[in-house]
């Protein structure tokens, strides 16, 4: 399985089995993460984090306060396609990070990205499932 990250018109592909979304509130301005892995069933979300509380994001009951971070697991199935959009009122987008590097997606307000599994196929293309 990969990931297919598809904005703008454009798919790119990574080789990846797991990766790390984060992103700064737009009104708090705090930080949260998010671990994802890369299923033939979809993305799977492993564990979530939000280093710190404010309006309207408040740690869920069971979290744990862990080096500055609240560390839960949210219980979801997994999703098809996370569709990520920048409010444009941080001065950044989201934050993609994977065993390799990281990478800055959708800083423009309103740039619409999606993520999703998808397959290498026999000539490298990369099909969505």
């Amino acid at each position: 399985m990969s990931l297919c990250i598809l904005a703008a018109g454009k798919t790119v592909t990574l080789a990846v089995a797991a990766f790390t979304l984060s992103w700064t509130h737009s009104v708090e301005k705090i930080r949260w993460q998010e671990d994802w892995r890369v299923t033939p069933s979809g993305l799977q979300i492993v564990e979530a984090r939000i280093k710190g509380s404010g309006a309207g994001m408040e740690p869920p009951e069971g979290s744990v306060l862990r080096d500055g971070w609240w560390v839960y697991k949210p219980e979801m199935r997994p999703q098809r396609r996370l569709v990520l959009a920048a409010s444009g009122a941080t001065g950044e987008g989201w934050t993609l990070c994977t065993a390799q590097d990281c990478r800055e997606l959708g800083k423009a307000a309103r740039d619409t990205i999606s993520l999703e599994p998808c397959e290498l196929g026999p000539e490298g293309s990369s099909q969505p499932r």
